[in-house]
Formats: C-alpha cells, structure tokens, sequence
C-alpha cells in the first residue's frame, strides 16, 4: 500500500525526501481515484526503496492540495528535491 501522506507528514515525506516522490491527491468518493489508486499501490511496490509513493485524501488534507493547485482528483503530482517536477490530472479517465 502506498504512504499515507496527510498536511501533518507532507514536509518530511516529501519535500524533504532524498529520493523522488509520487503524490497521488485523491478523495474517497471520486470514481476515477478508486481506479487510480491500485496502481499507485503497484507503483509503490514497484519502486520500494527507490522513490516514495504516497496518497493524500484532499478531503482531510486541503492545505497541500491548494498549495499546489490540485483541483481536480487523481492528481498526480512528481516532486524531486522538494519541487514539483511533474504533474498529471487523471481527470479524462
């Protein structure tokens, strides 16, 4: 299962993470996001101790989604060295 990323963890599991980091923004009643996240989940089997991979459900945790300028979910958000390098909104599933 991919980390669970809230407002609380978000700097140190992300912006301070030495390796890169996949960000799936994703909400319990969002359709899409529950087609999205067992891939996420893979992904983060996948990369185990090569990149973190985490979720972070927007509607507990609003303050990095605004940060960041999720507005729609999924929302895939790539970061290395603490910056947004990559983004994909999986809006058109």
């Amino acid at each position: 299962m991919a980390l669970e990323i809230t407002d609380a963890n978000f700097e140190e599991l992300v912006l301070k993470s030495d390796k890169p980091v996949l960000v799936d923004f994703w909400a319990a009643w969002c359709g899409p996001c529950r087609m999205v996240g067992p891939i996420v989940d893979e992904i983060h089997a996948e990369y185990d101790g090569k990149a973190i991979v985490g979720k972070v459900d927007v509607d507990a945790n609003q303050e990095f989604a605004a940060k960041y300028g999720v507005r729609n979910i999924p929302t895939v958000l790539i970061f290395k060295n603490g910056e947004v390098v990559d983004k994909l909104s999986l809006i058109h599933i």
